[in-house]
């Protein structure tokens, strides 16, 4: 019984293993960004992102949950969309000068995370307003979290 736990556990991990060097293969300035087909305030962030610099290629499903598992997005940090680029996850209305800090950083972490849909947030807000009242959450591998930036 335990050998079939060990190896369950040995392909679990070369399974991550190959998802994290696929998602490391990435442009770093094309973010592919997974939506639902009907969320308007998803693409709103990717012409966020395209107005600071960035590639949007949008990729609609109707199993966000299902896609957010397999990239490893937990539920409790969940937004709408979840974004890919230079193999890091980015969950939900992340300003862009995040994404680029997080690029230029290049920190340890999963991804970073603005968990809900807060209102004043790129994509949620009128363009042209500021970020505020929310907090750009960093994802470490061990899953705690840390405030990456406050607005």
């Amino acid at each position: 019984m335990n050998a079939i736990k060990v190896g369950g556990a040995a392909i679990l991990m070369i399974c991550i293993g190959l998802f994290v060097a696929k998602i490391n293969e990435g442009d770093a300035t094309e973010v592919v960004m997974h939506k639902s087909p009907n969320c308007d305030c998803c693409s709103e962030w990717g012409a966020h992102l395209k107005e600071n610099g960035f590639t949007v290629v949008e990729k609609t499903h109707d199993n966000m949950d299902e896609i957010k598992r397999t990239l490893g997005m937990p539920e409790k940090l969940a937004s709408c969309h979840t974004g890919v680029i230079g193999g890091y996850l980015i969950e939900g209305h992340v300003p862009a000068a995040d994404v680029q800090r997080l690029l230029n950083e290049k920190p340890d972490i999963i991804g970073l995370t603005a968990p809900g849909m807060p209102m004043q947030s790129p994509g949620m807000q009128k363009k042209g307003q500021e970020p505020k009242g929310y907090d750009v959450l960093a994802l470490d591998k061990d899953g705690s979290t840390y405030v990456f930036s406050h607005y």
